[in-house]
């Protein structure tokens, strides 16, 4: 049985990204398969620099990591590309990620900057889209806007997917969550706030949403 792991924002939480690398490593028995990350991998929590060095680094031999893009990774490239949106980052959370680098936006490594913008925005299999936001039902795949896909809030009765194909999403927290419907799966519960990241597993060879969730735990934000 093929699996795909699924990592939703993690907002600077190293400490809850290590975790559930650990936990799916043990939890797999040895059966390496793909982890797809949702994006946000930065703003917010206090460690968005070692988010990036760890998936820099990789994950272990045999598995495969399919990295997305999220709308606050599309801030921080913006940001610090061009000053002048350097305000709007920093409304949304940009501070904590500059504080990961000492305070300096020059000492943000190219590296770093590079592979956040060229991150993928979407990752399609035989069963389900992946994605940080949302797809408009209505659209080809193909033409997906970029907005669209990094900023999209469903209704709250919206219970749908993509067609025949699950949708598998973050970006709008519910940290009672995750949020399990028949068309998609919302896996964002507010990880760098609440100290609770649940990660989705599905099975490759079948339709619908996770087969399994693995919940780790660490220290919630101080408020």
């Amino acid at each position: 049985m093929s699996l795909t792991y699924v990592i939703p924002d993690i907002h600077g939480r190293h400490d809850l990204l290590s975790e559930a690398l650990a936990e799916i490593a043990m939890r797999s028995g040895g059966d390496a398969g793909l982890i797809v990350t949702i994006g946000d991998y930065v703003d917010k929590g206090p460690d968005s620099k070692g988010v990036i060095d760890r998936l820099l680094a990789g994950v272990d031999a045999g598995w495969n990591l399919v990295a997305l893009k999220g709308n606050h990774d599309a801030l921080m490239v913006a940001a610090l590309r061009d000053p002048a949106n350097m305000a709007v980052w920093m409304g949304k959370g940009g501070d904590a990620a500059l504080a990961s680098y000492g305070g300096d936006p020059a000492a943000v490594p190219s590296a770093h900057i590079d592979w956040l913008d060229g991150l993928r925005l979407m990752h399609v299999d035989a069963h389900r889209v992946y994605v940080h936001a949302g797809v408009d039902p209505g659209i080809p795949l193909g033409q997906q806007g970029e907005a669209t896909l990094l900023w999209k809030r469903y209704p709250n009765e919206f219970y749908d997917g993509f067609g025949a194909l699950h949708v598998v999403h973050g970006h709008d927290n519910h940290p009672e969550g995750p949020l399990l419907y028949e068309g998609r799966t919302n896996l964002d519960t507010l990880a760098w706030r609440t100290g609770r990241l649940t990660v989705g597993v599905f099975d490759d060879d079948k339709p619908g949403g996770p087969i399994d969730l693995i919940e780790v735990r660490g220290q919630p934000a101080e408020r």
